[in-house]
């Protein structure tokens, strides 16, 4: 089931409900005869330390502090839920039942909570619960039913406490809740299946991350590959195919050559393999070449040769991990949705084995490459879904090798297109997508001698173009930023509607308040 749930605010006066509490006291009945349980006269302290809704009653497990210190478990049925950890004052009547104060079954019944801090379970949490009662509250002939249930919470910072929530569906009794914090009183259901298939990719992408190396390391490798008698002819063909796909800057000026290499570059590998095109047909995809030069590296390799020892780093899991399978044992470890950090990938070298020769070397960088290009797809499946405020946000990330004379310099690519929410008002609108009220975003990353590290952020609205450039270097920043305005004037005179246009030294802010998910330039201000 998908939708909100809300944490409604108790009144301090008793909430409607199918059996009102008496103004004398409530009468817990016990479910096992405790004749002489508690003095006449007494009362003790309880604690609710389970609760289970069987049909319109309450079966209650308390934990009595009796006098001297000792304690006692019992059970007791009630017509009302007294939320878990609740503390209350009971007595016990002559017929042996066990009674409780109107105030302190309100009390009990405000110690369930009805507001979340978001200073401790900030916005995009995941939290899972289990329901425990669920009961509909009286409404008016012409108003829709609500359903009032306590969960009890099983992960997070608010592990063993319960809360309050209203539905517009009754919660199913015993049934594990999966939300996602949206702000101090509204959950947002997330289907289980959803839910594993998140967990899937963020144990991926970690997985991914530590096995990946730089995709120039590869190519630098192909490069000086030994013309001796250890690499044979087919090696050798699929080393030049990848080596003659790389493409230089003045390539990458030209927008349908772009188009071509963002095409190829493998992060589309598997979309069109289901099409049923053929890899190996050029232009060749990156990620399909460096798959075939794995394949002809393989029969390569000496007889003696510890494949195992040599891509134990860079290997594919076969498997999912066991806890996908169990989000009760892994939402407890995830805490608030973590702004992405994938972008751009930081450099990693992969250190050669000792003993290791160079064909092996090359599987191994052939591989961690590959990881790379994964590593790309997965961020941009992390990256891809529904805003908090309705949107679909989709996200291409993926990595370009660049020719800069005898340097190869990968280019890192980011594009995010944000969809408007849809019309509530008028469903038949969703099926018509307006391009201009689209929001695109395009982040560049690229290492270039002299220029150094540069980051590129930019964003079109509503026909207007702004853009965020980082130097690391204080004469890069210095450079870029005298010609800030012939860039300008470029652009105009291309017809582009131009806004915010600036430099700056160092790199981009990262955080919950800076990352892709927020605006960092809003155009409706």
């Amino acid at each position: 089931m998908t939708g909100e749930i809300n944490l409604p605010t108790l009144p301090p006066a008793p909430s409607p409900g199918p059996a009102p509490l008496p103004a004398t006291g409530e009468l817990l009945k016990l479910l096992e005869p405790q004749a002489g349980l508690i003095d006449p006269g007494k009362t003790v302290n309880a604690e609710v330390i389970a609760l289970k809704q069987g049909g319109d009653a309450f079966q209650l497990l308390l934990k009595l502090t009796l006098e001297g210190g000792r304690q006692t478990l019992v059970q007791a049925s009630s017509a009302q839920p007294l939320p878990l950890g609740s503390n209350v004052a009971v007595s016990q009547t002559p017929t042996g039942n066990l009674t409780i104060t109107l105030q302190q079954a309100l009390s009990a019944n405000v110690a369930a909570l009805t507001r979340i801090d978001t200073t401790q379970m900030p916005v995009g949490t995941l939290l899972q619960g289990k329901v425990l009662t669920t009961q509909m509250l009286p409404q008016g002939a012409a108003q829709p039913a609500i359903y009032r249930s306590l969960v009890s919470v099983l992960t997070n910072a608010l592990s063993g406490t319960t809360l309050t929530v209203e539905s517009p569906q009754p919660l199913r009794v015993g049934s594990l809740l999966s939300a996602v914090v949206q702000n101090a009183q509204t959950l947002n259901f997330v289907p289980l299946s959803g839910l594993k298939d998140q967990l899937a990719v963020a144990q991926q992408l970690s997985t991914q991350q530590s096995r990946q190396g730089s995709l120039d390391v590869v190519f630098t490798a192909l490069q000086n590959l030994p013309a001796d008698d250890t690499t044979s002819t087919d090696l050798r063909a699929a080393a030049d195919r990848l080596l003659a796909a790389l493409p230089d800057l003045a390539q990458v000026s030209n927008p349908k050559v772009l188009a071509q290499l963002i095409q190829n570059s493998g992060v589309f590998l598997e979309a069109k393999l289901l099409a049923g095109q053929n890899p190996q047909v050029p232009p060749l995809d990156m990620k399909g070449s460096l798959l075939r030069l794995v394949a002809e590296l393989l029969p390569s390799l000496p007889a003696s040769t510890n494949l195992n020892a040599i891509l134990a780093a860079n290997t594919l899991a076969q498997v999912l991990p066991n806890f996908v399978r169990n989000p009760l044992s892994t939402l407890g470890q995830i805490g608030a949705r973590p702004a992405p950090a994938g972008f751009p990938l930081p450099d990693r070298l992969m250190q050669r084995l000792e003993g290791e020769g160079d064909l092996e070397n090359l599987l191994r960088l052939a591989a961690a490459a590959i990881s790379r290009l994964q590593s790309h797809q997965l961020s941009s499946l992390e990256q891809t879904g529904t805003t908090a405020d309705g949107r679909l946000q989709t996200t291409w990330q993926l990595e370009i090798p660049l020719r800069t004379l005898q340097d190869i310099v990968p280019l890192q690519v980011k594009f995010q297109r944000e969809e408007p929410a849809p019309d509530k008002d008028q469903p038949e609108r969703q099926d018509k997508k307006d391009p201009k009220q689209m929001l695109w975003r395009v982040e560049l990353a690229l290492d270039i001698e002299p220029l150094g590290p540069l980051q590129v952020q930019a964003q079109l609205t509503q026909g207007k173009l702004s853009s965020q450039l980082w130097a690391t270097r204080p004469f890069t920043a210095s450079l870029i930023e005298s010609h800030l305005g012939s860039l300008r004037e470029r652009l105009v005179t291309s017809g582009i509607n131009v806004g915010d246009l600036d430099c700056h030294l160092g790199t981009p802010p990262r955080g919950p308040k800076t990352g892709l998910e927020q605006r960092w330039v809003d155009e409706t201000a």
